[in-house]
């Protein structure tokens, strides 16, 4: 399965250190592919230096493609993760 959603980055300081740190914790055991894509980058979601390398700021649109058998429940968290910062104030 395969899904694709955009999701908006609402941390203040946009996707730094400690939303990729969970991000990476969230991804590392699933065995689906998960990339993300920000302006004309696409990069390996499981990676914390990538998803650095994005420089999203607050207020940026992420797409997140998701491939593999539990593709749904991933993005299901990932959505949530974006909702609510990843669990900064």
């Amino acid at each position: 399965m395969k899904l694709t959603q955009t999701v908006k980055v609402k941390n203040s300081l946009g996707l730094h250190i400690r939303p990729a740190t969970a991000i990476v914790k969230l991804l590392q055991n699933t065995s689906s592919k998960v990339f993300f894509s920000f302006k004309d980058m696409t990069v390996n979601a499981k990676s914390i230096m990538s998803l650095l390398i994005l420089s999203a700021q607050k207020n940026a649109s992420i797409e997140i493609t998701v491939e593999g058998k539990d593709a749904s429940r991933i993005m299901e968290q990932l959505s949530e993760g974006f909702e609510t910062k990843f669990g900064e104030r």
